[in-house]
């Protein structure tokens, strides 16, 4: 029992003080700041209004979590928040730390509650049919969801853009594409392919507005309509990144039928997510991830490769394989 320590427990118990304190500096964005040059304690202090009871405590606290460095009194960012954090740099990801403070903080506070009713802990307590109405209802706050899902999704849209083969198709299409960064990587990748992304009538002007920034308007066109009401527009390749696990079991079903129908023979679906390991014991954030889902919806929750592939399987496809992206994101590849 002398090697038996509790660091493990007091680390987790206590991991919402330093997720809170870089939720914090993203807010009041201290690596936009840093990102301009390096600052002292007194330039940064003042730059970003803190109280000098705390200021010292707060970006040493930084320093020792690695997200800030300290060289002879002087602040600056690490290599990574360098490239992550500054909302000035396209790599900026902290759009989905932003909505990790403003929202999902509150909720998991009732975490417990959740786990004892099964009922979401979100928007949904206050009347709305669901979160997804009061986000799309609000067109700044749909901007800055939108946004989140890039950060939180850009390095898995990359990966993908590189690893499957789309060489071998020609049109593909993206549901509940957000701004639009997967379908975009996918086509800045690969130059013959022509792209869709089918959203509500909401998202079009964000996702336009990101296509064209990107230099693909002509190539990459939005079509509106709800996956719920009308078909999925045809295409040699569908993509859901991040959808799946927001509805129950038979709305994945019906979504999985509606891709199946919506291809050619020898056509792919490509799903991915924070795929749960089959074992169910090595891919914490999956598993979080589906906490998470118990907070936000009524039904929905995250699942293993083999779930998915099952589903798959169910709905006609002849061939499914799961692929490793990056981190704890994985893809479940269906061929017709």
């Amino acid at each position: 029992m002398d090697d038996v320590r509790p660091d493990h427990i007091m680390q987790v118990g206590f991991g919402f003080w330093g997720s809170k304190t870089l939720l914090s500096a993203v807010e009041m964005e201290v690596f936009t700041e840093l990102a301009k040059h390096p600052e002292s304690l007194a330039e940064l202090s003042a730059r970003l209004g803190l109280h000098p009871r705390s200021a010292h405590d707060f970006l040493d606290a930084l320093v020792a979590l690695g997200f800030l460095e300290r060289k002879d009194g002087v602040y600056s960012n690490t290599p990574a928040t360098n490239l992550f954090l500054d909302k000035h740099k396209p790599s900026y990801i902290g759009g989905i730390l932003e909505m990790a403070n403003q929202r999902h903080f509150e909720f998991w506070n009732r975490l417990t509650t959740a786990l004892r009713t099964g009922e979401p802990q979100n928007e949904m307590r206050d009347g709305h049919s669901n979160a997804f109405t009061a986000i799309y209802a609000d067109p700044a706050r749909l901007r800055s969801f939108l946004k989140a899902m890039t950060g939180i999704s850009h390095g898995a849209n990359m990966t993908i853009a590189r690893q499957f083969p789309f060489k071998d198709y020609k049109t593909v299409v993206d549901v509940g594409p957000a701004q639009g960064d997967l379908i975009t990587q996918v086509a800045l990748a690969n130059p013959h392919l022509a792209g869709i992304g089918f959203d509500l009538p909401e998202v079009a002007p964000i996702f336009e507005d990101y296509v064209a920034d990107n230099g693909l308007t002509g190539r990459v066109r939005f079509h509106s309509g709800s996956f719920f009401d009308a078909p999925i527009p045809k295409a040699d390749v569908v993509m859901m990144g991040h959808i799946l696990h927001d509805w129950d079991l038979d709305t994945k079903k019906m979504l999985i039928r509606k891709a199946y129908e919506a291809l050619p023979s020898g056509g792919a679906f490509l799903v991915y997510e924070t795929i749960i390991d089959d074992d169910r014991s090595k891919n914490a954030f999956g598993l979080l991830m589906s906490l998470n889902m118990l907070l936000e919806t009524p039904g929905g929750f995250d699942y293993t490769g083999a779930d998915c592939m099952g589903w798959m399987k169910e709905a006609g496809f002849h061939s499914t394989r799961v692929e490793h992206l990056v981190g704890p994101d994985s893809m479940v590849v269906g061929i017709k």
